[in-house]
């Protein structure tokens, strides 16, 4: 499978993921988080209102990866805040201690995954530049056939 192939695949997998879970977090509250038992009315709201969050996220993934060719930029900011989740959660490891395993395996994910993002973001682009024949700038056009003519 070609890199850009990759980086299509890999979109739409993560944005379908994070509608999944998004919506899954929406209906489910608190019953959603492995571990987290009843966590109350307070945590139950804040869980749905970032599952709903969760939900665009992963449209903006989906988004991304129906352009033609899927854009570098937007996927290397997804990317990064991927990223910054995994790291928000070896926060929380460091200052709350070991969360559920589920919750372990999620920040495994969340930490490898952003790199291959990352090195994947502008395949297509490249791809498709690659693919084009060089354009002719319209200041390259002999001036002398201009007036010529």
């Amino acid at each position: 499978m070609t890199r850009a192939r990759t980086l299509r695949a890999l979109t739409s997998l993560t944005g379908w993921s994070c509608v999944g879970i998004g919506l899954l977090h929406v209906a489910l509250g608190n019953a959603a988080i492995p571990g987290a038992g009843s966590a109350g009315a307070t945590v139950d709201s804040w869980g749905r209102f970032m599952g709903a969050s969760f939900v665009g996220y992963g449209l903006a993934w989906l988004w991304a990866a129906r352009q033609r060719p899927i854009p570098a930029t937007p996927v290397r900011w997804l990317a990064a805040v991927f990223l910054l989740g995994g790291g928000a959660r070896l926060l929380s490891l460091a200052v709350e201690g070991r969360p559920h395993s589920f919750q372990l395996a999620l920040a495994a994910i969340e930490l490898a995954l952003p790199p291959v993002l990352l090195w994947l973001a502008g395949a297509e682009e490249s791809a498709v530049r690659e693919a084009e024949p060089e354009a002719v700038p319209a200041s390259s056009v002999d001036l002398g056939e201009q007036a010529a003519g």
